[in-house]
């Protein structure tokens, strides 16, 4: 891709993702997310779904120590890929970043996750639009699927230490 947008997924752990965005492959997409990141909308927000070998998922939930996950919601946007009439060139491959959904395919709105291993079932079903900046960015998305895991209420793939946003910051 040849027109990117720098951003940083900065943890209270301390870790850091850094990720390179295609607003060329996604522009709506990536559109979203940045307005989001400005507007500090991750900000304390949890990985509230970690599964080793597949995806760690974000952007839609705080870890209340006594309410559990509570949502944090946000509008819609229209899903940029190839089954929903969209052509988007970025594969699910390990380090990618890609868009949550229902199985409505206009439902994604700030959930992403990021693919810990090379997804490829996913590829023209939700809309990547960037990936990890680098190896070590990798490294830290892959220990973080590796974390212990439980249930909660109706939810799975919990992580049991929460994974916690401390914030992202867009890079321009």
């Amino acid at each position: 891709m040849e027109n990117k947008i720098y951003c940083s997924i900065e943890f209270t752990d301390g870790n850091i993702i850094n990720l390179e965005l295609y607003p060329d492959a996604a522009p709506i997409t990536v559109a979203n997310f940045v307005k989001l990141c400005k507007a500090h909308f991750y900000d304390g927000l949890c990985f509230h779904r970690v599964i080793d070998g597949f995806m760690i998922q974000g952007g839609g939930f705080v870890w209340d120590e006594r309410r559990g996950l509570v949502q944090k919601e946000a509008s819609t946007i229209k899903g940029e890929f190839m089954s929903n009439g969209v052509p988007n060139p970025v594969q699910h491959t390990k380090g990618t970043i890609s868009m949550a959904r229902t199985n409505v395919k206009d439902s994604a709105s700030s959930q992403f996750f990021i693919c810990v291993a090379n997804t490829p079932h996913l590829n023209g079903e939700y809309a990547a639009f960037g990936k990890c900046a680098d190896e070590q960015s990798i490294k830290t998305a892959v220990a973080y699927g590796k974390v212990r895991t439980g249930r909660w209420q109706y939810y799975s793939d919990i992580p049991l230490n929460p994974i916690v946003i401390k914030t992202i910051t867009v890079k321009e």
